[in-house]
């Protein structure tokens, strides 16, 4: 829950000039725990709720102990930074806008993360591109709402390599939306709040019944 009109925020107005400082992200857990990082002032963009966080990572486990983690469409990166304070070894987040990337990076330094890496990028034409490296334990999908990008998102994921055997994936769209996943994904949790829905899948290892 961190931009919810598109991944391509406007040119700011006067009022967002006048107030660089934006906001603050609260780490709920870990290593970080109660660490407090600024947050630009971007239009649509701020932390996902504690309550969210704190909702995903019940249902991941606390720890995350060596896992690779996807942070796409990143924003201010909470769920990503939340990763690597519960001890995921590395964390990649995908985001566009430059300022809010730039922001993360200097957040990630701030709390000696050398686990994670920013990568200023369209998130959609790098989920497209396939992917050359390992995959991800965990992929934290969160693309903008009403844009219509879920489904194709997934579809990329599924089919770029992406994906470790096993992996999970979190999906946060709104609520109206049934997303289309790849058959061998298996919903494992679901909680919706207000316009949104929040959903964690399990992927299926080759063999696995569906």
């Amino acid at each position: 829950m961190k931009r919810k009109r598109s991944s391509r925020p406007g040119r700011p107005n006067a009022r967002h000039a006048a107030a660089p400082q934006g906001g603050k992200l609260r780490v709920i857990g870990g290593e970080f725990r109660r660490r407090q990082l600024p947050v630009p002032d971007r239009p649509g963009l701020r932390p996902t709720p504690d309550r969210v966080r704190e909702t995903l990572f019940n249902w991941l486990g606390q720890r995350l102990d060596g896992e690779r983690v996807l942070d796409a469409f990143a924003g201010t990166g909470a769920l990503g930074i939340e990763a690597l304070s519960r001890g995921a070894a590395q964390v990649t987040f995908i985001e566009q806008d430059s300022r809010a990337a730039t922001q993360l990076e200097r957040n990630l330094a701030t709390l000696k993360a050398d686990g994670g890496r920013v990568l200023s990028t369209d998130a959609r034409a790098f989920l497209e591109a396939g992917n050359a490296g390992e995959p991800f334990d965990l992929v934290l999908l969160d693309p903008p709402f009403h844009q219509g990008w879920v489904s194709a998102c997934c579809a990329d994921l599924e089919r770029g390599g992406w994906l470790a055997a096993g992996a999970r994936i979190y999906l946060e769209a709104e609520a109206t939306l049934m997303p289309a996943v790849p058959g061998s994904w298996l919903l494992h949790r679901q909680a919706d709040a207000g316009d949104t829905a929040a959903r964690l899948y399990q992927r299926l290892g080759p063999g696995q019944p569906v």
